[in-house]
């Protein structure tokens, strides 16, 4: 039962602050940089190859992403690709590091509105430094209880977040906008989950199937919480 709810958890990137929408970009230059070697989608299909292949070593993040834009560069273009490129590829990625944080449309309201209520904590994946650094950019440091940082979101990760915060399972909730990372494994510990979808997402974040599960909602913005619980 949402009234339950003892902590709120919110998942950083494309949930407190936009951040698809700058990989997409990347893509997109990438693939410009790289049109004397290939088209465009077989770049971005053979891009989408190399992130899957590098993610169980590099993990997520800008950083781990321009690691995989030069090994790209250097296998697509059969060692061909020259130093400008090389150098113009980490441009694509330091640029990224730099972009200003775009907040969500409502979110700092609604923070600010369930911090009084309810310990709320940032749950993300990601590097360390440029989550750190994005969550200071933001101003929404002060409303989080609890910041949470880790490689991956598996089930076995969500339970040591809600044994830490010394609570129950169905006294946890999760809101994000990736049903594979923040909705289905917080469901599978016995939590409560709410997705707001961000109108981009990552291949490698969708699922096929719906979710149909009675401590699971869909919302169409993070504000529509305050009419909830």
């Amino acid at each position: 039962m949402l009234s339950q709810i003892k902590a709120i958890a919110f998942d950083a990137d494309d949930t407190l602050w936009v951040n698809e929408t700058l990989f997409r970009e990347a893509e997109r230059d990438f693939c410009v940089l790289m049109k004397d070697f290939l088209p465009q989608e077989e770049c971005n299909k053979r891009l989408f190859e190399m992130e899957m292949k590098n993610l169980p070593m590099y993990g997520y993040g800008i950083k781990p992403f321009t690691l995989s834009l030069v090994e790209a560069a250097i296998e697509f273009s059969e060692g061909q690709v020259s130093n400008t490129i090389i150098s113009e590829i980490i441009g694509i990625g330091k640029r990224m590091l730099e972009a200003p944080v775009e907040l969500i449309d409502g979110i700092e309201g609604t923070l600010e509105y369930l911090s009084s209520k309810y310990r709320l904590v940032m749950a993300t994946k990601g590097d360390l430094l440029d989550q750190e650094r994005k969550l200071i950019k933001s101003g929404l440091e002060p409303y989080f209880h609890h910041i949470e940082i880790v490689s991956d979101k598996q089930p076995r990760h969500y339970q040591k977040l809600v044994n830490h915060l010394d609570i129950l399972s169905g006294e946890f909730l999760m809101v994000g906008n990736s049903v594979k990372s923040d909705i289905l494994p917080v469901l599978d510990i016995g939590g409560h989950a709410f997705h707001v979808p961000f109108h981009t997402t990552w291949i490698h974040e969708r699922v096929k199937e719906p979710v149909t599960h009675p401590n699971f909602r869909l919302l169409t913005r993070a504000s529509e919480m305050l009419d909830i619980l």
